[in-house]
This record gives C-alpha cells, sequence and structure tokens, in this order.
C-alpha cells in the first residue's frame, strides 16, 4: 500500500523533501513542465443575470413545488425606497419603477445565529451589508443578530461597524450607507435551545417588520457549530416563521460527520422545514471561477468534443493553505481535513467539471446531473488514498508549529490534516481516467486549481524538437479559484527566429487584469443573494448530500477504526512524499510542483 510503505517515514527538512521529490518526479511524471472594483453587471440591481432570477423577486409566499418553474424575464417587484445615498443605478430600471415596486409594502428580514461569532462577523454580516450596498437587496431589509452573548443593540452594531469596509465601487458615499444599514440591524440575546427566548425573536421581528410593510420574507442564517443546528432549526422553525411570507433556513457544513449523522441531520430538519426551504450552504460553490465552470464548457464549443477520456488524461483538483489551524484544532480535530474540505467542496468541484450537461439552468436540472455522476464513483480503495500531518520545523529564527503543538488538539492525535486520493468515474465518458484530489494544511502556498492534462499528440512529427519524453510537452488547462483568479491554457508554439525550436505558451485569462475594474463579490454575498432570489444551483440537495457520505463514510470508518498514523510532512513543504509515489502510480505528475 503506498500509506502502508510511506506511513512510517518522516521526511526530513524542505531541502532533503524537495530533492526526494525531484527524485520521483523524474522517475515518475512524463507531464507538461511549466515555465479593485467590482465590474458592473447589466443589471446591477441583481447581480444574477436574467436566466437566475427567479419569477417576481418580491418576496411572494413560498412555491408549492420544489422544481422552480421556468424563469421569465419580467422586472423584479423588490421594494426599494430611497433613505440612503446609494449608486445610480446603471440598468434599464428607473426610479420610478422602483417605486412603484415600494408601494407593494414586501419587506425582507435576516436573522444570523451565532451573531456574535468570527464567521458572522467576518464573512455574513459584510456580505449582507455589501448586498444592500449594491442595491441587491430591497431598501425594507431588516437584519437581525441572535446569539447568547449579552450585549444592547448600539454595542452589537459598533462591533459589527468595524467589519464593514468601504471596499466597494463608488465608496465615497459608504459612511452614508453604513448608517442607513445600522439603522437596519437589530440584535436579540437568548438561548438556543429555549422556545422562550425564540418567541421573543419573533415579537422582535414581527415588531419592526410590521413599520415596513404588509408581507414579509424570513431568512435564517445558522452560523453556530453543527451540535447545535437541529434545536436552532426547529425552535426558529416552529416560533419564528414568517406569517405572511415564506421562511427560508440557510445550513453552514459540516452537514453530519458521516451518512448515519447525516441522516439524522437530514430527517431532524426534515421535520420542521421543507426541503425546498433548506438551503445547504457550500461558500466554495459561490466562488467566481466555480461558477464559470459550467460556462466554460457548455458555451464553448470547442471545448465539448474535448471533454472526456478520448483527450483528457488526467484531472488534478487541488487545495492548498499556507497555514495550519491555528488555535482552531480542537474543531479541525473532530472532521480532519476529507471531512472538512474533500468530502464537500472538492467533491462539488468534482461533479460541476463532470458531469453531464443538463436540460437547463434551473437548479434541479443541475443537481440532477450531479447527483448521477456521484453515484457512478468507484469506491474509494485504501490504496489510493495518502494521509499525512505537518510537523514542526525551523524556518530562520522563528519556530513553525507541529498540529500537535496547537493546544487544543488531544495529545497524540492521529487525524489528517493531508490528504491525496485517486478518484475514477466509471461512466462511459470518464472510464479509467484518473481524478486525482489533493487538500492540506501549511503547505508551501495557498492556492485552489483544477488542471486537466490532455494526452500528447500522436505521431512523431515534432518528436524531435520535443524529445522522447513528449508527455512533458502535452496541453494543459487549468482554472485557477484562488488566489489570482485565472483560467489559462497551455499550448506548444514555435519560438521566434531561426530554425525550428518549441516551447510551451500559456493563453491567459488573468481575471485581475481582465476585469480590472471589477472587485470580485465574496461567495457569501453570491449565495445569500441567491437564498433571497429562491435560487437552489449553488446549494447541495439532500440525495446529493446522501450520496456523497455513501462514497466517503467506509474510507473514514477504515481510517478511525484501523487507527492510521498520517505521514510526517514539515510546515510550509509541498506535503507528504507519499502522495508524489500515489500521483506515479498513475504516469502523473502533481502541477503545484512545477509551477
Amino acid at each position: 500500500h503506498v500509506h502502508a510503505r510511506t506511513s512510517s517515514h518522516e521526511t526530513g527538512s524542505p531541502e532533503l523533501q524537495e530533492s526526494a521529490m525531484a527524485a520521483v518526479s523524474a522517475r515518475v511524471a512524463r507531464v507538461a513542465p511549466p515555465p479593485a472594483r467590482r465590474a458592473q453587471p447589466a443589471n446591477r440591481r441583481f447581480m444574477a443575470s436574467n436566466h437566475r432570477r427567479a419569477p417576481g423577486v418580491g418576496f411572494e409566499a413560498a412555491r408549492t413545488a420544489s422544481r422552480r418553474p421556468a424563469r421569465s424575464h419580467r422586472r423584479s417587484s423588490v421594494a426599494v425606497h430611497a433613505a440612503a445615498t446609494f449608486p445610480e443605478l446603471t440598468d434599464d430600471e428607473s426610479l420610478e419603477d422602483i417605486a412603484k415596486s415600494a408601494a407593494k409594502g414586501e419587506s425582507l428580514s435576516i436573522c444570523v445565529f451565532g451573531a456574535s461569532g468570527d464567521l458572522a462577523k467576518k464573512k455574513v454580516l459584510p456580505a449582507i451589508f455589501s448586498l444592500y450596498y449594491d442595491r441587491h437587496l430591497p431598501e425594507n431589509v431588516l437584519v437581525f443578530g441572535y446569539a447568547r452573548s449579552k450585549m444592547t443593540n448600539e454595542e452589537f452594531k459598533e462591533k459589527i461597524r468595524e467589519s464593514l469596509p468601504c471596499r466597494i465601487s463608488a465608496a465615497g458615499n459608504c459612511d452614508d450607507v453604513i448608517e442607513s444599514f445600522l439603522e437596519r440591524l437589530h440584535y436579540v440575546s437568548g438561548l438556543y435551545d429555549d422556545p422562550k427566548d425564540f418567541k421573543a425573536l419573533d415579537q422582535a421581528m414581527a415588531a419592526e417588520e410590521a413599520k415596513m410593510g404588509k408581507k414579509a420574507m424570513r431568512i435564517f442564517y445558522l452560523s453556530i457549530p453543527p451540535s447545535i443546528f437541529v434545536p436552532v432549526a426547529q425552535n426558529a422553525a416552529r416560533e419564528c416563521s414568517s406569517s405572511t411570507g415564506e421562511t427560508r433556513v440557510i445550513v453552514e457544513k459540516p452537514f453530519g460527520r458521516d451518512l448515519e449523522s447525516s441522516r439524522e441531520l437530514t430527517s431532524s430538519l426534515a421535520e420542521v422545514l421543507a426541503e425546498e426551504n433548506t438551503y445547504r450552504i457550500d461558500h466554495y460553490l459561490g466562488k467566481e471561477l466555480i461558477e464559470n465552470i459550467t460556462v466554460l464548457r457548455f458555451s464553448n464549443i470547442m471545448f465539448q468534443p474535448l471533454w472526456s477520456r478520448a483527450y483528457i488524461r488526467n484531472v488534478q483538483i487541488c487545495f492548498s493553505e499556507n497555514f495550519g489551524t491555528e488555535g482552531r484544532g480542537g474543531y479541525f480535530d473532530n472532521y480532519g481535513i476529507i471531512r472538512d474540505v474533500m468530502q464537500n467542496h472538492l467533491l462539488q468541484v468534482m461533479a460541476l467539471f463532470a458531469m453531464e450537461e443538463p436540460a437547463s439552468l434551473d437548479a434541479e436540472d443541475i443537481r440532477d446531473e450531479k447527483v448521477k455522476v456521484i453515484r457512478c464513483i468507484r469506491p474509494i480503495e485504501m490504496d489510493n488514498v495518502v494521509l499525512g500531518q505537518y510537523k514542526g520545523r525551523r524556518d530562520g529564527d522563528k519556530q513553525l508549529p507541529a498540529y500537535l503543538d496547537d493546544e487544543t488538539v488531544p495529545p497524540g492525535s492521529k487525524c489528517p490534516t493531508f490528504a491525496a486520493m485517486a478518484l475514477f468515474i466509471d461512466n462511459a465518458r470518464w472510464d479509467g481516467v484518473p481524478f486525482l484530489m489533493k487538500a492540506g494544511k501549511a503547505l508551501h502556498k495557498r492556492q485552489a486549481e483544477i488542471r486537466i492534462q490532455f494526452h500528447h499528440a500522436p505521431g512523431k512529427l515534432y518528436k524531435k524538437q520535443l524529445g522522447s519524453a513528449s508527455d512533458m510537452n502535452s496541453n494543459e488547462l487549468v482554472i485557477r479559484i484562488q488566489p489570482d483568479e485565472s483560467i489559462f491554457l497551455r499550448l506548444n508554439s514555435k519560438i521566434p527566429g531561426l530554425g525550428m525550436r518549441l516551447d510551451q505558451t500559456d493563453l491567459d485569462l488573468q481575471y485581475k487584469t481582465k476585469f480590472s475594474e471589477a472587485n470580485l463579490p465574496d461567495a457569501y454575498e453570491r449565495l445569500i443573494l441567491d437564498v433571497a432570489q429562491g435560487d437552489k444551483r449553488l446549494f447541495i440537495r439532500n440525495d446529493e448530500l446522501e450520496e456523497a457520505w455513501k462514497l466517503f463514510t467506509p474510507l473514514l470508518k477504515t481510517i478511525e477504526d484501523d487507527q492510521m498514523a498520517p505521514e510526517l510532512y514539515p510546515y510550509g513543504s509541498r506535503g507528504p512524499i507519499g502522495a508524489h509515489y500515489l500521483a506515479s502510480r498513475y504516469n502523473v505528475r502533481w502541477g503545484d510542483t512545477y509551477n
């Protein structure tokens, strides 16, 4: 077993590890060596394009069917007043249109549970503010924070004010809009398991909503530990559901630890929430480049015939962070890198990449195709898995800590902070193509990308120029998710001048260059807006979650029952040597080792 060969081997210094990896790569791989401001959409009021806009986004009552009807191109009916000074509208909606929609008396209330926590302060509430600033939310929106921490409304507002940066286009009037936003911000303190406190929240929300209009849609965002998902969701649904409009609940990952706990969570939520009102959020799916995968595949005819085993040799989906657990080890140790990143983020990326073309852009059609792909993935064999855990090392005068140095981590923990695996999709399109997945903490850089390596060109026409290792000059398509979002295609071309010399050239789309006037929206902004609009394309359906856990639960059970020891790798390195042996088995070289 790859794991068995390497788990007892502790890699030494980064220099020794680099030398070992170079030897592995030279022996194995025949792959090509490598060599602030937001764009204004056509409709500034809704970031989504027309095909994403639900009919009559005026926050009407819940639809009865889970499948959303075909989208229309009617103007949205969100009520917007003009209390604050907003950026000028650049689309075809006039102020008269907005005044007419305001007369409908409809409002939106967003309640963030766990409002005193880091996720709410750093991500969720700033995302809501950004949507409000850019007029993607109605003016008569209300935002509530709920947590156990005792504080007044004013104390909560001052705490949140610090996290609302003026980073958006035309930010000269940002301070005015912040004040307008804070006027709509309210805080309620209470326990998470006491229905009386939730009734008090309902009364507070109803009192403010009565000032705004006759109808109110409520969105509850569960920015809380998974251990209290069920009581909070049930109390919110029973005691705080909107009496005049729809109620939607956003649930953050993780959605359980295995198949059994996931089923229990799904069943408990289903007691009080219909599936169409449950939004399982995976913020990774809200990233700009993830949304571009389907656009790249299905709107460019040049890629459609290439997207199969006939042309693609392997696909790599890599995620790396250049920092460790940093005090969050206690939480992380309960899940590990496979549950934290691979079972959700990377598997979702793989499903979007490999799925067949959906019948439409309707949420259900897209999710149907994703489920089909996940069902076709071959059971994961332990021989195709490598586990790692970072250890400390000296970096000049600085000591970089080991995972076990985190005081919140149990002594002697074998929790993996790194994992690499080879997956296979047993269908006609992808039969035999290895999908290599890798994720880790405390690695040499922060990066996430999809790397598609194509077969080398047949024949021997340029064998002399390319050399015997023609696989080292094969084409690659790289979709870089973060940072420095980009898409580039690597081609062979002639070097200018006399003679015939070949080199590789990148056709490169750098987002920060092409869209220099853009500040890409945060993933949370996109997803919260989708919830308000009822668009579920980027959210995980219950059967999709079920299939994901069916795939990973047997692997996780084997790792934990057998107490498999991870291979150690130095903090700041490229990960354990075993990952390179795994790639070598399929004649692959990890892309991040040469670029």
